[in-house]
């Protein structure tokens, strides 16, 4: 029988709102966890009946931290559907922009979401386990955490003309040229921020060092893993074929992002608005995966910028080359990626053809439906559309990034929470540590926009026979 119900409504320091509900057992130990997504908003099908073109400005708005990726994800599902495939100066240019998304989402979350949990403690006092905490603690590094998401939203400003909700990426290419000017104010950046990832990842090679017991006790466990790579299986964030690799690391299908109905289908449960994708062939809850930097590095075989490969390495060693399954080195991987997305940005940058004005492909010939998709910070994006003869959109399928670590997440909850929560006295770094199972995989839940004015968070321990025991605010 369960004796009490916790509740943490809403999960603090990520995008968008959730709950958990942890039951309790008459002993104070957990019966089960709940990771509840407790958002619709319905885009799918509010989208039908407008025009394709407009999607690039509609889907942005379904997230106030990423609208980068819905942005180029309609886009790329455009240059489909109305067979404008983009000439390679535009694609350069929209893979610019992503990495820019990739620079300033990862290294946020690390620093500021994340961070304090880490560099401070998850039992550290609420009221200063955040920025203020860490500035308090380094203001250096604080600031060099600022202008690294600067950074990134800079690029995504210099080509968007600003840096949320731009208006750049059309089917067949994008609406603007490149500037010489914009190309250099770049460039000059780029070194000082690799130098900041650079100390990002030593701060975090030496949180491992020291925590290596709760790494191993914190919600591991077995997935396949799914993500874009490029032919010769490398780390791919922009385009490419999507592989699916099983729990051992073996690969189990490499398929055109076109045919992903065919492999992938969602699962529903009724507790959560937010559905749980799988692998058809392993059915569910066999064929679960994950997405997002652990995700993508563990499907992935290498990565081809330098500084970016030496570290994949270090991360591969860290499990002899089997699949690393700690839900903590989700952190781990995440700096990896933002050093692959500077390096690469300098890379696209340096590239003769970003400054062309060959950025547009008028020539159309549409199709029935067509699916774009990228590999969102959070984890593979998709976007598919379906259109009548008048360009209107007649149905519209998002598998929203965080939508593909469901499962993972829901996971992670209940084995952490039943590993470091116990009664009688409720603690609220007990409580912090069950936020951090969905923290680290860095959600967006649905949208991060919607909500006006203060949210404290309380969790309220209730008794079977419905009595008050504990309240713990923030």
């Amino acid at each position: 029988m369960v004796a009490q119900k916790i509740t943490i409504e809403p999960v603090t320091r990520i995008e968008g709102h959730a709950k958990v509900t942890i039951h309790m057992k008459d002993d104070g130990t957990v019966e089960h966890a709940y990771f509840h997504v407790n958002e619709f908003r319905g885009f799918e099908k509010f989208c039908e009946g407008r025009l394709v073109q407009e999607m690039q400005q509609i889907t942005p708005r379904i997230c106030g931290i990423c609208p980068v990726s819905h942005h180029l994800a309609a886009a790329k599902a455009g240059d489909v559907v109305l067979g404008c495939p983009p000439p390679r100066p535009a694609t350069l240019l929209r893979e610019l922009m992503h990495m820019g998304q990739v620079i300033q989402s990862h290294g946020m979350h690390f620093f500021e979401l994340a961070g304090p949990d880490l560099i401070l403690g998850f039992d550290h006092d609420p009221a200063t386990r955040n920025v203020v905490g860490l500035i308090q603690a380094d203001p250096q590094l604080t600031l060099k955490a600022v202008r690294l998401r600067k950074f990134g939203q800079a690029i995504i400003s210099e080509l968007g003309e600003r840096s949320i909700h731009p208006n750049f990426a059309i089917p067949g290419g994008v609406n603007r040229q490149f500037a010489q000017a914009g190309r250099e104010r770049l460039l000059a950046q780029v070194d000082e921020q690799i130098e900041t990832i650079k100390v990002g990842i030593q701060i975090m090679r030496g949180w491992i060092d020291a925590h290596q017991t709760e790494i191993n006790e914190f919600a591991v466990f077995p997935t396949g893993y799914l993500g874009l790579v490029t032919p010769q299986n490398s780390l791919e964030l922009y385009d490419g074929d999507i592989r699916l690799t099983s729990q051992e690391g073996i690969e189990l299908e490499k398929f055109d992002p076109q045919d992903y109905l065919d492999y992938i289908a969602e699962h529903v449960e009724a507790w959560s608005y937010l559905k749980f994708p799988y692998y058809k062939k392993l059915g569910y809850p066999g064929g679960v995966y994950r997405v997002g930097p652990l995700g993508r590095l563990n499907n992935s075989d290498q990565i081809d910028t330098p500084l970016a490969n030496e570290e994949f390495k270090r991360f591969k060693a860290l499990n002899g080359g089997k699949p690393v399954e700690n839900t903590l080195h989700y952190h781990y991987a995440r700096l990896i990626e933002t050093m692959f997305a500077a390096e690469r940005a300098r890379i696209l940058l340096e590239d003769p053809d970003i400054l062309s004005s060959d950025i547009l492909n008028t020539r159309q010939q549409p199709r029935e439906q067509g699916v774009g998709i990228i590999e969102a910070p959070r984890g593979t994006l998709f976007h598919h559309y379906w259109i009548n003869e008048h360009g209107q959109l007649t149905k519209v399928n998002l598998i929203v990034a965080t939508g593909n670590n469901n499962y993972a997440m829901s996971r992670a909850v209940d084995e952490v929470a039943k590993r470091y929560v116990h009664g009688p006295e409720i603690t609220e770094g007990m409580l912090n540590r069950v936020e951090h199972a969905i923290r680290a995989h860095d959600p967006c839940l649905s949208c991060s926009t919607h909500a006006v004015g203060s949210m404290p968070m309380e969790v309220s321990v209730v008794n079977m026979r419905g009595e008050l025991v504990q309240v713990i605010r923030r």
